[in-house]
């Protein structure tokens, strides 16, 4: 079973800038299909980024668009979110979530969805500042 530890977060001004990163364990890796999701206080939990196994689509979030990047190492076993231009509204629990050969259906509409994640990391707290 792989299991996810996320790193990276912080307090950060309006206008700066984190990486975040999640590590996997085991040998499966490449198996999985990755996205990144935050919550923030009293709200509920939403979709950020997607990036599929081998790296080669990507998805986000209108409202990080042009301001995010998702990315990964399969050979690392880490997927990475670069967060540029950051706002207050950014502050949240950001957690990376893992699903295992999705299908090609998957990508009408359900990567966006945390119920079709399988794998869950514990999060960390992105703080940005004003």
């Amino acid at each position: 079973q792989v299991q996810l530890v996320e790193s990276g977060g912080g307090l950060v001004q309006a206008g700066g800038s984190l990486r975040l990163s999640c590590a996997a364990s085991g040998r499966t890796f490449s198996s999985y299909a990755m996205g990144w999701f935050r919550q923030a206080p009293g709200k509920e939990r939403e979709f950020v980024a997607h990036i599929t196994r081998s790296g080669d689509r990507r998805v986000y979030a209108d409202s990080v668009k042009g301001r995010f990047t998702i990315s990964r190492d399969n050979a690392k076993n880490t997927v990475y979110l670069q967060m540029n231009s950051l706002k207050p509204d950014d502050t949240a629990v950001y957690s990376c979530a893992a699903v295992r050969y999705p299908p090609e259906s998957f990508y009408s509409g359900a990567y966006s969805n945390k119920n079709s994640y399988v794998l869950w990391g514990q999060g960390t707290q992105v703080t940005v500042s004003s």
